[in-house]
């Protein structure tokens, strides 16, 4: 079992989009996906046509090992891509993770890590408790930069806290929101290159058709494959899956 975080300090930068995006392809390639919603907004869970509720005793049961994960989690609409959702209880975690041991999240796990091949996180944004067990648990950050000073920024922080807590995940960023025609994403797009030689090299454009997952519930693979952001994520996928 492989676990990947889609993970950035920074909200609005595509990172809901990437996690069922990349899900998605995965499964079509054939890994059997466990994807779990960390956010309390549910996002994740909505696109994938789920309610947001955290069966088998709740996320306090969860976080504690307690729950019965076989209850908690749940089919999606994809063969080989299940779900583990979240609900407003989610924004417990906090609290509730507070205290415990590194690799928290892998641990609440153990119990399926034979069922599946490979489990992505999508996480909050913010540097928090949930966040550093996140950091803990997996084995790469996959982080989405859009290609503007703010977002190039918080991928700087991020590397910075990392050395700080001496925490060695390694993270691999990739660009999204892309728009060619903005020089500030051209130029930006340059010094991303240097700054970061462990990242994706596959860009996600900006296109209408990623807001459309939310009208259509449901990853771009089912309802608009062809478009060149579908072409994107599963060309960020092979990358990803090479390094893996």
């Amino acid at each position: 079992m492989q676990m990947l975080a889609l993970y950035s300090i920074k909200g609005g930068v595509g990172k809901t989009a990437s996690a069922i995006n990349l899900a998605a392809q995965a499964s079509l390639a054939g890994q059997r996906v466990l994807i779990w919603d960390l956010d309390p907004q549910a996002a994740t869970t909505f696109y994938l046509r789920n309610k947001p509720r955290i069966r088998g005793g709740g996320v306090e049961k969860l976080v504690k090992g307690k729950a019965l994960l076989e209850k908690t989690i749940r089919e999606t609409d994809m063969a080989g891509l299940d779900l583990l959702p979240a609900s407003l209880e989610s924004r417990e975690m906090d609290m509730l993770l507070e205290g415990r041991k590194a690799s928290r999240l892998r641990k609440v796990l153990k119990p399926v890590s034979d069922d599946y091949d490979l489990i992505v996180l999508d996480c909050p944004p913010g540097l928090t408790t949930l966040s550093k067990q996140v950091f803990s648990s997996v084995d790469a950050l996959l982080v989405p930069v859009v290609p503007t000073t703010l977002s190039m920024r918080t991928l700087n922080q991020l590397q910075q806290y990392l050395d700080g807590e001496n925490i060695a995940t390694p993270l691999w960023p990739f660009l999204t929101l892309v728009d060619r025609r903005r020089k500030l994403h051209q130029e930006s797009m340059a010094d991303f290159r240097k700054a970061w030689p462990t990242h994706l090299s596959a860009n996600i454009p900006y296109a209408s058709v990623v807001e459309q997952m939310g009208s259509h519930q449901a990853p771009l693979t089912q309802f608009a494959p062809r478009t060149a952001a579908a072409v994107a994520y599963r060309n960020l996928w092979e990358e990803i899956s090479k390094r893996l």
